[in-house]
């Protein structure tokens, strides 16, 4: 199948019971089994649940793995791949990467004993030295966020000893335009609240794997800390996936056209998408992807958090949000949102600065968002 057919039809029946075309939501706690262990497949619906089985599948098949496991948020799938380390290991990891993934490795699993190392991915000589014998994760992020960078998942992916693995945090790109398997990623991560799901309207979050040792470890982690996604979450995702192609189509067209725009106004400083060619990686994003996707930053000449907040409280189109991924365009501040938890001196060091404005570009009329932008910055 095509990328377009699997989203719809990979993994994916009518119902054998009724023939319904849409997969059921099955609202159901557990299961009537015939005599211990006589069941059909099901147990408790923490374990298994026919909607979550079919999403899995599904899934699986669009970023070309064999395993797909479903989790209630992004967090809780990162939490599961963190789990998989022992005290002592350790985890190199983007040094421009989502406030909520830094949270989590540096307040809790640092108190566990696993050590992180924050570092410029896409320097080789970087990863190189920050590689040793108690490495056994690598955290990709590419595009990164909110900086947009993109690093070289093959070349991160080849440097790496056979027991280190490498999980490639793919929310910003989705399967349609990158499937990190290609090219080397043992692991894959959505948060499918974004672009999978498209709605805004669901959390959830997902890991795809080959390998069936790592996926029996995760579908483990999965049961055991039960941070499982509900049926009508799953049905959600299930709905959002079918149109991933054409909103992600549009998107990205709209995201290109407002990129280039924002390059000449006189009071931003620089604009942040690895479409225009005046990125530094323009080149590999490329090669790498099928398109640029459609996340944009910029920050301002004048580095001021009061400047930076008048754009964000004078948009109409773009509402002012958390998140991204959706239909609608969001408009955001790093600084005081998504990356607050990380400290103003490392934001700094990666560029993030607190004019900067991250923009998720929906499937709106790309004038109608346009205009609504310029009148803010002018403004």
């Amino acid at each position: 199948m095509k990328f377009e057919t699997k989203l719809i039809h990979a993994g994916i029946k009518p119902d054998a019971s009724t023939g319904a075309i849409m997969t059921p939501i099955f609202q159901t706690s557990t299961y009537v089994q015939n005599k211990p262990g006589d069941h059909l497949g099901f147990q408790y619906a923490r374990s298994q649940n026919p909607t979550r089985t079919i999403l899995q599948e599904n899934l699986a098949a669009l970023e070309k793995a064999r395993y797909g496991i479903c989790f209630s948020s992004g967090m809780a799938a990162i939490d599961a791949v963190l789990r998989l380390l022992e005290p002592g290991e350790e985890v190199i990891a983007t040094y421009d990467l989502y406030g909520g993934s830094y949270r989590l490795m540096t307040k809790l699993f640092e108190k566990y004993g696993i050590k992180m190392h924050f570092i410029d991915l896409s320097n080789e000589d970087e990863l190189n030295k920050a590689l040793n014998q108690k490495t056994r994760l690598v955290w990709v992020e590419s595009p990164t966020n909110p900086m947009l960078n993109i690093i070289d998942i093959k070349k991160v992916a080849q440097s790496v000893a056979e027991d280190v693995l490498v999980c490639v945090d793919n929310t910003f790109a989705s399967p349609y335009l990158q499937t990190p398997m290609d090219l080397g990623a043992d692991i894959v991560m959505h948060s499918a609240t974004k672009y999978l799901g498209g709605h805004s309207d669901v959390i959830h979050g997902c890991l795809m794997v080959n390998d069936k040792t790592l996926a029996d470890q995760l579908y483990f982690i999965q049961n055991a800390v039960g941070a499982v996604p509900g049926p009508q979450d799953c049905f959600l995702i299930l709905r959002g996936i079918k149109t991933l192609h054409v909103r992600m189509d549009r998107a990205c067209e709209n995201a290109a056209f407002i990129a280039k725009k924002l390059q000449n106004f006189e009071q931003i400083n620089k604009v942040y998408y690895p479409g225009l060619s005046s990125h530094p990686r323009h080149d590999l994003a490329a090669a790498q992807m099928r398109d640029f996707g459609a996340m944009i930053s910029f920050d301002l000449k004048d580095d001021s958090l009061e400047k930076a907040k008048k754009i964000l409280s004078n948009t109409h189109f773009f509402s002012l949000a958390e998140s991204l991924g959706g239909v609608e365009s969001l408009i955001g501040h790093p600084a005081t949102m998504t990356h607050s938890t990380i400290p103003k001196a490392e934001r700094e060091k990666i560029g993030l600065t607190d004019s900067l404005i991250r923009l998720s570009v929906g499937i709106e009329n790309k004038d109608d968002l346009w205009n609504d932008l310029r009148q803010a910055i002018e403004s």
